[in-house]
């Protein structure tokens, strides 16, 4: 391993951290328990809980192409349960991703809970 290689893995491994501290904090935020952030699959089953989503949705995580849209539709739902807007949930929580759950989980941003559905 070379010199370069070696900085840039102490680099992705440094940004790594720092995203699991933020999903931590965002998931303790929203009366989850933190740990569950390090757990593949049961992480994305609370963050639809966070969201209000039912949990089948998991199951669309897995299929190509549909998955985008449930990313952003779950990111909108994250968003407008911490107060913040669509757009917040669309740049910030779904592309920017890291970044987002950090200033959730850090900043003022308080957890009221999923939006409740529409009525009919």
């Amino acid at each position: 391993m070379n010199m370069t290689s070696a900085l840039i893995m102490i680099v992705m491994l440094a940004i790594a951290v720092v995203c699991i501290i933020g999903l931590w904090k965002f998931y303790t935020k929203a009366g989850q328990p933190g740990w569950a952030c390090l757990v593949p699959f049961y992480n994305l089953y609370i963050l639809l809980k966070i969201a209000g989503k039912p949990g089948w949705w998991l199951v669309l995580w897995l299929i190509p192409l549909v998955n985008i849209v449930i990313a952003i539709i779950v990111s909108i739902a994250v968003a407008k349960a911490f107060e913040k807007s669509a757009l917040f949930g669309v740049i910030m929580l779904c592309v920017l991703g890291g970044i987002g759950y950090l200033i959730l989980g850090f900043g003022d941003a308080r957890y009221v809970g999923p939006p409740a559905p529409a009525a009919a």
